[in-house]
């Protein structure tokens, strides 16, 4: 799924708003049956939507362990955005019909409860890949690079591409910033492109000097054309091309290694 909300300078990954408006429905389902059967299930409904979630981050941690352990700490940052759909709905079912078995009173509120979940999360998934959306072609522009010249984007057909929105005041964008030049060194046949908006050259190269950071493919976008052709206001922004200049995916707001990874292997 991609895409997701912008309001100002805050976005909001669509996985991230679909999550939310599953569990509201969860809550307003599960509460209305309670209020009216005289069965109070708060508790058992929020411990299903609390083991649905934990399992979600578990089985995705698992699947990328072998990134994860490089930097154990980033297991906590749920910033990233992994979790596991299916781990998480498994995990889900299997607590609702545990604690309906022990209470039996429980059962048929929280299945409903769950019910009303799975339907919007399935509604909401299908809609997001059978409505239009807008899937823009690698923009065949040049822009200026910040070691001097130009970087023509369509003599970039033929490899992977990544375009990376950025500014050096974006928080999410300085934490991510090693984690992209990492796989910069590791990712030799993809193309990283570090798109920044609106700041000036003697911007770039202070924040730079000053992390000790040093990035291929800096290009500046003074007018913040690339955001606009690509159709995000949002920072960080990071779309993934394909070799055809076919976009394959965009993640809104921070990348960790694993969801970068992710990513990046879709591409394939």
């Amino acid at each position: 799924m991609m895409g997701g909300l912008t309001l100002g300078p805050f976005s909001f990954p669509a996985g991230l708003l679909t999550a939310f408006a599953a569990i509201v429905a969860m809550v307003i389902v599960g509460e209305r049956y309670g209020r009216k059967h005289g069965v109070q299930i708060e508790r058992s409904l929020w411990l299903v939507i609390g083991i649905a979630l934990l399992a979600a981050r578990v089985v995705y941690v698992l699947r990328f362990a072998h990134v994860y352990m490089e930097a154990p700490l980033t297991i906590l940052s749920i910033r990233d955005g992994g979790f596991s759909t299916a781990g998480g709905l498994a995990a889900g079912a299997a607590c609702a019909a545990f604690l309906g078995w022990r209470k039996r009173h429980h059962l048929k509120p929280l299945w409903l409860a769950a019910g009303a979940g799975v339907t919007v999360f399935g509604l909401a998934t299908v809609a997001g890949m059978v409505l239009p959306q807008r899937s823009p072609p690698l923009p065949q522009v040049a822009m200026e690079r910040l070691e001097g010249g130009t970087l023509a984007f369509s003599g970039l057909v033929g490899k992977p591409v990544v375009v990376n929105l950025w500014a050096s005041w974006c928080g999410p964008c300085r934490r991510e910033m090693p984690v992209l030049r990492q796989a910069q060194l590791d990712h030799p046949e993809v193309t990283f492109i570090f798109v920044n908006q609106g700041e000036s050259a003697e911007t770039i190269r202070a924040y730079l000097t000053s992390q000790n950071l040093k990035l291929d493919n800096i290009v500046l976008d003074v007018r913040s054309q690339m955001g606009r052709a690509l159709g995000s206001r949002a920072l960080p922004t990071t779309f993934f091309f394909d070799a055809q200049g076919v976009l394959r995916g965009r993640r809104v707001g921070e990348v960790s290694a694993a969801t970068l990874s992710e990513q990046l292997a879709s591409q394939k």
